[in-house]
C-alpha cells in the first residue's frame, strides 16, 4: 500500500472523518460485542448494513481466509479496538466470527490480541488446520502465519507463528522469533499458506512488493524459498491467494490472485488474478495480464476459501470469496462512524466458479452465496415491465436485492436508479450503456471526494440485445453482478436514509425488464 503506513491509517483517525454532506446523527457509545447482529444506533438513524457482515464496533479491514472447523466457518479479520478512542494504542488484532451459512455470523471476540509481544500488532496472514500434526501442536491444531512489523522505520516485516488447541478460539504465540525472517526488503507480508498434498508439504505465497514469493515447509515452522512470480505496473501487491479449482467438466486450473492497484493504468484496484499452472514452486500464467474478480472501487483485501458440505467434504468446483468494502484512498470516510460507532463492512460472500469463454480463455464467475435464499423476508414479484424513458416504481427500500433481465431491439442504454430521492435528483445508476456495463455513484453521497472514482465500467456486447442484472443494495454498498458474473461491480455509497425510491430507465428506445423480482432479507 503506497503512501502512509498501515499503522498511521489505523491510529484512531476516525474522529471527524465522516463523509461531508451526510445527514447529522448522534454518535452512540461504542457497541459491546454480542453473539448476534449488533444493534443499530438508538435514534434509528442507522447506516449499519441489513444483511452484509459488519464489525460489532470500532474498525475492521482485511478479511482473513475462513477455515472450516467442527462444522462452522471460522472467519478472522483485522480489528482495531482503539480506532474511535483517539488513544496511543494503534494497530490490529485478529477478531473471530463464526458461521454455518456465511450470511449470519456470531461474534466470538478477539482470537489473537495485539501488542502482547515486542513485535507489536498482527497484520494479515492465514490460518490452516494441521490435521497431520506436522507442527507438533497436536492433530487438528489451528496454526496461523501472520505478518508483524516490530519497527516500521526499518525492513522488519516478517512472518510469525501462532497456534490454537481449542478449535481456533484463542491462540498462543510460538515465541517472538519469526518463522520466516525478513531478507532485507521493505515489503514482505500477507502469507497465504496452503497444503500441497501431492508433495507432502506446505506452500506459502507471500507479497513482496511487485513479486509473489513461494516458500516450502514440512512443519510450518521453517520455510525455504522456492521461486516467485513478478508483475510490474499494479502497485505494491498485497494479500496473495493461491488455489486449485475445476470446471464442471473436470478441467483443473491453478489460480494466483493478489490485491492490486491498477488505477494508474485505468484498471481496478481490487483482486487481480491469473489462471495457469503451479508445479509446487513456480506459477505459469495462461496470459501475462490479469483478469479481475471485481471491477468496482471497494472490494479490497479479498480472500477465497473452500466450500464445504455439512459433512466437511470440499467441493472442487466452487470456492467462496469475501472482500473488504472499502478502499485505502478513503478508509475513514463513512457515516457509520457517527451513526453506529463503527467502520467496517464486508461484501456479500460470493460463490466463485471456473468457466471457459468461447475463445478458450478461462475465467472466474461469481454469484452471491446461495444461503441468502434462506434469509428472504419479503419477495416482490414485478413481472415484466416495459420502459421508455424513466419508470418510477412503487417499491421503496434501503436494503434489498433486485434481479431482472433487460431486453431491447434498439437503444443506447438501460438500467436501474437505486436509492432514488423523491424529487429524482439523487440516485445511484447501474446498468448498460453502449458497449459497457456500469455503476455510477455520482448522484449520491459517497467516499470519493476527488471525483475520479465515480463510475466503474466493464465490457458489454450490445449486439446481444439482452443483459441479466443482479444488484445487491444495502445501507452503504451496491454490488452488481452482470450476466454470468464474470463482471461484478462492488462499491460504497452513502445515500440519505430518506432516499428509498427505485426507478427503471431506458435511453433512446424501449426496453422490457423481464422477470423483475425484489427480495428483502432478515439476518440475525
Amino acid at each position: 500500500m503506497p503512501g502512509p503506513t498501515r499503522r498511521t491509517l489505523l491510529a484512531a483517525s476516525a474522529l471527524g472523518a465522516a463523509a461531508p454532506a451526510l445527514p447529522a446523527a448522534v454518535a452512540p457509545a461504542a457497541a459491546k460485542p454480542k453473539p448476534s447482529k449488533p444493534k443499530s444506533s438508538k435514534d434509528g438513524a442507522s447506516y449499519r448494513a441489513e444483511y452484509h457482515f459488519t464489525v460489532p464496533d470500532q474498525w475492521k479491514n482485511d478479511p482473513q481466509r475462513p477455515v472450516w472447523i467442527d462444522g462452522e466457518y471460522h472467519y478472522y479479520y483485522l480489528y482495531n479496538a482503539d480506532y474511535l478512542s483517539g488513544g496511543t494504542t494503534t494497530g490490529t488484532a485478529w477478531r473471530l466470527a463464526t458461521s454455518t451459512d456465511l450470511v449470519s455470523f456470531t461474534d466470538r471476540g478477539i482470537a489473537i490480541p495485539k501488542d502482547t509481544t515486542p513485535n507489536g500488532d498482527i497484520w494479515s496472514g492465514s490460518a490452516v488446520v494441521d490435521s497431520g500434526n506436522t507442527a507438533g501442536f497436536g492433530a487438528g491444531a489451528v496454526v496461523v502465519l501472520a505478518t508483524m512489523e516490530p519497527d516500521e522505520s526499518a525492513a522488519t516485516q516478517a512472518q510469525y507463528l501462532w497456534y490454537s488447541t481449542d478449535g481456533g478460539r484463542t491462540f498462543t504465540h510460538h515465541g517472538t522469533a519469526p518463522a520466516l525472517a525478513n531478507p532485507g526488503v521493505k515489503d514482505f507480508r500477507d502469507p497465504k499458506v496452503i497444503r500441497d498434498e501431492a508433495r507432502g508439504r506446505w506452500v506459502m505465497a507471500l507479497a513482496e512488493n511487485t513479486k509473489v514469493g513461494f516458500y516450502h515447509s514440512a512443519d510450518l515452522k521453517r520455510w525455504t524459498y522456492a521461486g516467485g512470480f513478478v508483475k510490474e505496473g499494479l502497485g505494491v501487491l498485497e494479500c496473495p491467494d493461491l488455489f486449485r479449482i475445476a470446471t464442471d467438466g473436470g478441467t483443473v486450473k491453478w489460480v494466483l490472485g493478489v490485491s492490486a492497484n491498477g488505477k494508474a493504468s485505468g484498471l481496478p484496484n481490487t483482486y487481480a488474478y491469473w489462471t495457469g499452472e503451479f508445479d509446487g514452486s513456480a506459477f505459469t500464467p495462461d496470459a501475462p495480464d490479469p483478469q479481475w474478480l471485481d471491477h468496482g472501487f471497494d472490494w479490497y483485501g479479498a480472500v477465497t476459501f473452500d466450500k464445504h458440505a455439512p459433512d466437511g467434504t470440499v467441493d472442487p468446483a466452487v470456492r467462496y470469496a469475501i472482500g473488504w468494502a472499502n478502499n485505502w484512498d478513503y478508509p475513514n470516510t463513512t457515516p457509520t462512524i457517527d451513526t453506529d460507532g463503527f467502520n467496517g463492512t464486508d461484501s456479500i460472500v460470493r460463490e466463485v466458479t471456473l468457466r471457459r469463454a468461447s475463445g478458450g480463455t478461462y475465467y472466474l464467475a461469481s454469484r452471491p452465496v446461495t444461503a441468502l435464499d434462506g434469509h428472504v423476508s419479503r419477495t416482490v414479484n414485478l413481472g415484466d415491465l416495459e420502459v421508455d424513458g424513466t419508470r418510477v416504481l412503487a417499491y421503496t427500500g434501503t436494503a434489498y436485492e433486485l434481479t431482472t433481465e433487460i431486453t431491447w431491439d434498439r437503444l443506447t442504454g438501460a438500467g436501474v436508479q437505486l436509492r432514488r430521492s423523491s424529487d429524482g435528483g439523487r440516485h445511484i445508476d447501474a446498468g448498460v450503456w453502449g458497449d459497457y456495463a456500469f455503476v455510477n455513484r455520482r448522484g449520491a453521497a459517497n467516499p470519493d471526494t476527488s471525483g475520479k472514482w465515480q463510475e466503474s465500467r466493464t465490457p458489454f456486447d450490445p449486439s446481444a440485445h439482452t443483459v441479466r442484472l443482479r444488484v445487491l443494495v444495502d445501507r452503504t454498498t451496491v454490488e452488481m453482478y452482470v450476466d454470468d458474473g464474470r463482471y461484478v461491480h462492488s462499491m460504497e455509497a452513502f445515500p440519505y436514509l430518506v432516499d428509498t425510491g427505485l426507478a427503471l430507465f431506458s435511453a433512446d428506445g424501449k426496453a422490457v425488464f423481464r422477470n423483475t423480482v425484489i427480495r428483502e432479507f432478515s439476518v440475525r
